[in-house]
């Protein structure tokens, strides 16, 4: 579809535009934890493990102030905060939650599309109100999860999902932020490409390395261009610097396979190194199963090494994985017959398949939630 067939820029649907909201709970789980727990309130608080040897699952907005943020290694928030407190997670009681915020979300329409326990797109065009105001019913929205959560949480309102997801990310937290069509294509030039949904920290290396700091500068690209750069992205990236999104909002999504991996600014030659690294990458894949209540039963490992080979190696259980600790311990059982290695490691990825609803739960339906 040419750009003339899209109308001004915009996603066309019935004749007009979209009408998306993404809502964004505001430092969920910290959130939850100092809303339950009066003595956290207004301290840095991190949910996650303690130990050495734990990571940061969740921060308070107190926290983030010194540099804290999820993914992190314990031992690298408390020495960046040293009054940061840790606490345990609570995953039954986020799910729980999330189902109340849910609920709130199918009063207004059945197209939800749960992105993890706290983030969620709504397509709003067509709602079960009648409203037409989609501002409208995101204030709503967020006045009735504050009044039966006591949590807040900020919200974009556009007329298509990437903008959306940078609106609700522009007045965080507790904030509502409108980008309507005529703003859409001027408001993607002034941003960093660092902060577009899909543009992680290595793909933002690149881009700079090519020049492409800013929405503006990757506009200037032919499509061309950023396909051979960046092959099947590369028209994802030619299309959102215009402010254009067709993806459309497919409620009660199920992914085929989850994946992470990280570029490092230095290669890694030893096996310490790469596992050290590796916990990292698990945390994040770990997170979004504990998030969407998937599990799988196949890791693969994606390793590149500093001359660009690149290989894979997987291993498929029988059962399910239920912890992170035995993601952990696949993922170090397949990396580690690969040492010693000639050339240094540049990249490595986790990703687990042949993902499912977690087996033997208690409230199945909550898995599928916000």
């Amino acid at each position: 579809m040419g750009m003339e067939e899209r109308g001004e820029g915009f996603s066309a649907k019935a004749g007009g535009a979209r009408k998306i909201i993404h809502i964004d709970m505001d430092a969920f789980y910290a959130s939850v934890e100092q809303r339950d727990n009066p003595d956290l309130r207004g301290k840095p608080v991190a949910v996650g493990g303690s130990r050495e040897r734990g990571v940061v699952a969740a921060a308070s907005y107190e926290a983030r102030q010194f540099g804290v943020h999820s993914a992190m290694p314990s031992i690298t928030a408390k020495r960046k905060c040293p009054e940061l407190i840790f606490v345990k997670p609570r995953f039954d009681t986020y799910k729980a939650i999330s189902l109340q915020i849910r609920e709130i979300f199918a009063a207004y329409t059945p197209i939800i599309e749960p992105l993890s326990l706290d983030e969620a797109y709504l397509d709003v065009t067509e709602n079960l109100k009648g409203i037409r105001s989609a501002t409208q019913i995101a204030e709503e929205i967020r006045a009735r999860i504050r009044a039966e959560t006591d949590l807040t949480a900020s919200a974009g309102v556009s007329y298509n999902k990437f903008l959306a997801k940078l609106a609700s990310d522009h007045r965080k937290p507790d904030g509502l932020f409108v980008i309507t069509p005529k703003m859409g294509p001027e408001f993607v030039e002034i941003l960093p490409v660092k902060t577009f949904h899909g543009v992680g920290p290595a793909t933002a290396a690149k881009m700079a390395r090519l020049g492409i700091k800013t929405g503006l500068d990757l506009r200037a690209q032919s499509l061309d261009f950023l396909q051979h750069h960046f092959g099947k992205a590369g028209s994802y990236y030619y299309w959102v610097a215009r402010g254009v999104d067709e993806r459309p909002v497919r409620a009660d999504r199920v992914r085929k396979s989850v994946g992470v991996e990280n570029t490092f600014p230095a290669d890694l030659f030893t096996y310490q190194a790469a596992s050290e690294a590796l916990r990292e990458i698990v945390h994040k894949v770990w997170s979004y199963c504990e998030g969407s209540g998937l599990r799988g039963r196949t890791v693969t490992l994606k390793v590149k090494f500093a001359n660009f080979q690149q290989i894979t190696r997987s291993r498929t259980g029988q059962l399910q994985i239920r912890t992170r600790n035995e993601l952990e311990q696949l993922g170090n059982a397949l990396l580690e017959p690969l040492f010693p290695v000639a050339r240094g490691i540049r990249l490595l990825g986790v990703s687990l398949s042949a993902l499912a609803m977690e087996e033997a739960e208690r409230e199945p339906e909550s898995r599928r939630l916000l």
